[in-house]
């Protein structure tokens, strides 16, 4: 089907706001090559659950696409549309299933040598995109916070080497310091800027906690029925012989109900813990990647103002290997493993945090819990230094946002 044949009619099935937005657009989708509309349908499809800034995005780009000339849309979409597409991909209903076109599309090309061309192509569009339509600026400087739970054992590990050169590495940190002191700061951030997922805590420990009411929680131990059973889901699958493709499909398919998830819960949080679960590598089994990836893609999607996220202890591999074999009695821990995990976890934050609009302003806390140790990064920590005096985890916070 050609994008010129696009109908409203076709978008019945597209969830309540994702349906408008198309409906209002079908003039503008019809003009749009085959090789750019189906991944444009691919994230509003799934509009309704996305995080406000995802929408954002996605709105932006309408009114970008929209505002254009007929001769400046049929420039902004040449390379595109001279990209040779085959008579299956052309006849595929890629309006009911834009991200399964997506993925044989992404096939198609490398096989046909125009991977690079189409790769190109996206990168001008987004750079054009993203000069006409910016983001709005962050309200205020963004605030990450590293811990690594007093639960994980020290092993002598020389902690925070990658991130000691950014900011001020303490040694002597209140051993008694309270981890209720960073929720609540997570708290108060919250209510100064009350932006729906603008402000986030992740736990990685094993037992199931109850989620923070005062802002957007994730915690692993929580998590346990639904990782369960995406875990018998991917114990079905190897048995079946179907391959390491279907696996993957069969998990991007999988629907919150499928995994018990509580219906009357958020549907985008829920959304989002699935695509966690289901599109990491060991997030299902180790509390630490958990951790990890879900910091990793909350920043990337919800883009949040506030973000804590505490590692706890992690499994063994020979441990994980029993789990996901279904032969698992009592899981066993790994404390030198969750130390360097946990530790790597923190950078990578950091990482991930700088990628952000407004960087430059954003401050960071990376902190071993009841050991002493932190990092703190921000414009007025000077890189590269180290305070050796004792001090409380409140002055290492108030060094982090000053």
């Amino acid at each position: 089907m050609a994008a010129l044949q696009i109908q409203a009619e076709r978008f019945q099935n597209y969830p309540p706001q994702a349906k408008q937005i198309a409906i209002s657009n079908v003039a503008l989708l019809q003009q749009l090559p085959l090789a750019f509309v189906p991944l444009l349908l691919r994230e509003l499809i799934v509009y309704d659950w996305k995080f406000p800034a995802e929408r954002d995005e996605i709105d932006r780009q309408f009114r970008y696409l929209a505002g254009l000339t007929p001769e400046q849309l049929s420039a902004a979409m040449r390379s595109f549309a001279s990209l040779r597409l085959s008579p299956d991909l052309e006849q595929m209903d890629w309006i009911g299933d834009p991200t399964r076109f997506s993925e044989r599309l992404s096939a198609y090309l490398w096989a046909t040598h125009q991977i690079d061309d189409f790769s190109r192509a996206a990168e001008d569009y987004i750079k054009n995109f993203n000069s006409a339509m910016p983001e709005a600026a962050a309200p205020a400087p963004r605030l990450g916070m590293a811990v690594i739970g007093r639960e994980i054992t020290e092993t002598g590990y020389p902690l925070f080497r990658k991130l000691r050169p950014h900011g001020i590495y303490f040694t002597r940190v209140d051993p008694g310091a309270n981890y209720q002191l960073l929720l609540d700061t997570v708290a108060v951030r919250n209510q100064a800027h009350p932006i729906p997922y603008a402000h986030w805590s992740i736990e990685g420990g094993l037992a199931a906690t109850p989620a923070d009411r005062r802002f957007t929680s994730l915690t692993y131990g929580s998590l346990e029925p639904v990782r369960k059973r995406l875990i018998q889901k991917m114990q079905q699958i190897a048995e079946s012989k179907a391959g390491v493709e279907a696996l993957r499909t069969r998990l991007a398919e999988t629907e919150p109900s499928d995994v018990g998830m509580n219906r009357t819960g958020d549907p985008v949080l829920n959304r989002f813990a699935i695509s966690v679960l289901t599109e990491g590598s060991g997030t299902q089994i180790y509390s630490t990647t958990f951790v990890q990836w879900t910091a990793r893609e909350a920043l990337r999607r919800a883009q949040p103002l506030t973000i804590l996220a505490r590692f706890a202890p992690r499994q063994t591999e020979e441990s994980a290997d029993e789990e996901l074999s279904g032969m698992q009695k009592q899981a066993v821990l790994d404390p030198a493993g969750s130390l360097l995990d946990a530790d790597m976890g923190a950078y990578y934050t950091w990482m991930n945090l700088q990628r952000l609009s407004g960087a430059g302003q954003s401050g960071f806390l990376a902190w071993f819990e009841g050991h002493g140790e932190a990092v703190a990064i921000g414009p007025s920590c000077a890189a590269g230094t180290e305070f050796r005096a004792r001090v409380t985890l409140s002055e290492v916070l108030r060094r982090v946002q000053s």
